[in-house]
């Protein structure tokens, strides 16, 4: 890769992470918050994909791509529980401490 290329891939993956991480600043959905960890875990992927090719970074990036993955079925398995519990996917009405009306 050049020069341009690797300063683009940068860019772009500078653009996921700070969209990922204003989702899960901002949303009040578990589901999302899921989806803005994964493209921060996808922007660190690019950031690796665009700083060297060497087997030993390709091995980081089956290793992210792998806790990506298992992160999303796990936090998505944890959200449908968390639902079928309380009836809602809002964090802010999830608590045990809070009495019931």
């Amino acid at each position: 890769m050049d020069i341009s290329t690797s300063e683009t891939i940068l860019y772009l993956a500078a653009f996921l992470f700070c969209v990922g991480f204003t989702v899960v600043l901002t949303r009040r959905n578990l589901i999302m918050m899921l989806l803005g960890i994964e493209l921060m875990l996808n922007a660190a992927n690019l950031n690796l994909i665009a700083f060297g090719n060497s087997s030993e970074n390709q091995f980081f990036i089956l290793f992210i791509i792998l806790v990506a993955v298992c992160e999303a079925a796990v936090g998505i398995a944890l959200v449908l529980r968390v639902y079928h519990f309380y009836k809602t996917s809002s964090p802010d009405q999830i608590s045990d401490l809070k009495e019931r009306a």
